[in-house]
């Protein structure tokens, strides 16, 4: 849990981290749109260049960035597998049995891969350079409109900042309660597949009772200093676009039209 990026900040002063956590949250779409749309090699080679570029920016190291990747390694392989032997195609490179191997699976399949990839790769990079704080103030100035026609959006961005608050301190909770356990004589490592799953009993009821209590002195907190909600509340930093904001928009939006048209 420690390579998710999901609530982990990338502490920073680039181009990329200075730049309102709405213009990060619109590119960060757009690229997911045409990650979708691209269908050649060269599309995803621009943008796979476009990511580089962003990433130098952003001066996070490009480990660091990989390290996001392992822990959905296994979807982006399970992925792969099942379209090469499940896509059918015309040109057989490979006939065994039931398993057929086709060009144009494995195409489907590398192209199935990459997008997972850089799917992966762009959300890391807007989660690393941006706060959970300022994200979830994006997300809810993004969302402003739908609070006119009744949705709760103020409760809805509270709720995801105290998720991705709390990941990094569930994950420091489940290391911490996974030592105590391997000091009393704990074993996780050890026997098939089922051994594995029922050793894991003594570590996740301990992790689940933490989690609610920590849930319930954080209500507790909430309510000891009058949290009724969004209505009437102010924020400390006011969220406005600059310069260099609608100058990234422009960018990168025109390279996502030109790359969805053209490749």
């Amino acid at each position: 849990m420690k390579n998710v990026a999901l609530g982990q900040y990338y502490p920073g002063n680039s181009v990329i981290h200075r730049l309102d956590p709405r213009t990060k949250i619109i590119i960060t779409l757009a690229l997911f749109v045409v990650i979708f749309m691209i269908d050649t090699f060269i599309g995803f080679a621009c943008l796979g260049a476009l990511f580089c570029v962003l990433l130098a920016m952003s001066r996070i190291k490009v480990g660091y960035v990989m390290q996001t990747v392992r822990p959905l390694l296994f979807i982006i392989i399970i992925t792969f597998a099942l379209n090469i032997f499940f896509y059918r195609g015309e040109t057989v490179w490979f006939e065994y049995g039931v398993i057929v191997i086709t060009q144009e699976g494995l195409i489907k399949a590398l192209f199935m891969a990459i997008r997972l990839l850089l799917l992966i790769m762009s959300t890391s990079l807007m989660m690393l350079t941006t706060t959970p704080v300022q994200l979830t103030d994006g997300l809810e100035k993004l969302a402003a409109p739908l609070a006119k026609m009744g949705a709760h959006v103020h409760e809805m961005a509270m709720m995801m900042s105290i998720a991705l608050r709390f990941i990094p301190t569930l994950n420091e909770e489940t290391e911490r309660i996974q030592k105590a356990q391997t000091a009393r004589g704990a074993e996780f490592d050890s026997g098939n597949v089922l051994a594995r799953a029922k050793n894991m009993i003594p570590l996740l009821v301990p992790l689940f009772v933490s989690a609610f209590k920590r849930a319930d002195e954080l209500a507790m907190a909430m309510e000891a200093r009058c949290y009724h909600g969004g209505k009437g509340r102010t924020k400390l930093k006011i969220l406005v676009m600059q310069r260099n904001d609608w100058i990234a928009l422009a960018v990168i939006l025109a390279a996502c039209v030109v790359m969805a048209v053209l490749l």
